[in-house]
């Protein structure tokens, strides 16, 4: 028996290297792949600075009707959309725990 994904985003979860707040969640149609944001909400500014080829930026719909929902940001994505803004979790770098 096998389970349908759920489109769901889980605000609740947790990083399991660095513990940050997460949005895990389902994307796609066809070819689903489970993307794990930050759960905080980025500015232009900090959009601009975090958009690598690499990394990518998510916008999270919200509305009273329907669970909170991830898509992704591409072009032509309104200048003036009312919804949050996130980038894929990278954990910061890690101090080293050893003098040598």
């Amino acid at each position: 028996m096998t389970q349908r994904a759920s489109r769901r985003g889980s605000a609740d979860s947790r990083c399991s290297s660095c513990s940050a707040p997460l949005i895990t969640q389902w994307v796609g149609n066809t070819l689903a792949l489970k993307v794990s944001t930050d759960g905080t909400p980025l500015t232009v500014a900090e959009q601009a600075a975090a958009r690598t080829p690499n990394r990518l930026i998510w916008c999270l719909k919200t509305s009273d009707r329907t669970p909170p929902r991830l898509t992704w940001i591409h072009t032509p994505h309104p200048a003036d959309c009312p919804h949050p803004h996130v980038t894929e979790h990278q954990c910061p770098p890690a101090e080293p725990t050893t003098l040598f």
